[in-house]
């Protein structure tokens, strides 16, 4: 007698997170990478996000982001294993969304953070502008639109600098 095993429920992939950072390099950047969520809730996209971080970053235990841009969210949350502290800022007509985030003894990163309804040819300009790259398909050259980071886990820091503000 034979039995035929059904085959195992395939496990939906995690969904990709559209980060880009800056290539490290000596002298500090006013943006460290840019960041396209999904949506304005905080508390979903805020740790898929920081999971998604190199961990020469370190364990980010501070994160400033607008007020005004971003979904009702605690003072602080759990996220792998950490507390993480939630600054809300008022928006400043100078600087564009940005998040901010603080690795204790590590250093401070800056992300600009894209609109979630934005297109991708319109991420991919921005993404391209802030980081200083060249724009996509210039001179018919054939690029991805945008790199994007699947979530993975992060272990301890790799020991990076403290960076003074860039303010």
């Amino acid at each position: 007698m034979s039995t035929t095993v059904p085959p195992a429920p395939s496990t939906p992939p995690l969904p990709l997170v559209r980060l880009r950072l800056a290539p490290h390099g000596a002298l500090p950047r006013r943006i460290d990478g840019v960041w396209w969520p999904h949506s304005r809730d905080l508390l979903t996209q805020l740790p898929k996000m920081l999971a998604a971080l190199p961990s020469a970053w370190g364990d980010i235990t501070g994160v400033t982001v607008d007020a005004a841009a971003w979904s009702a969210a605690p003072g602080r949350m759990f996220v792998a294993d950490q507390v993480v502290r939630l600054h809300k800022a008022p928006a400043s007509p100078r600087v564009p969304d940005r998040v901010v985030l603080l690795s204790s003894g590590l250093g401070r990163w800056d992300l600009q953070v894209i609109q979630p309804n934005a297109t991708e040819e319109a991420a991919a300009l921005l993404m391209a502008a802030a980081l200083g790259d060249r724009p996509p398909d210039v001179d018919g050259e054939a690029r991805t639109t945008f790199p994007t980071t699947a979530a993975r886990p992060r272990g301890r820091a790799a020991g990076r600098g403290t960076r003074g503000p860039r303010w």
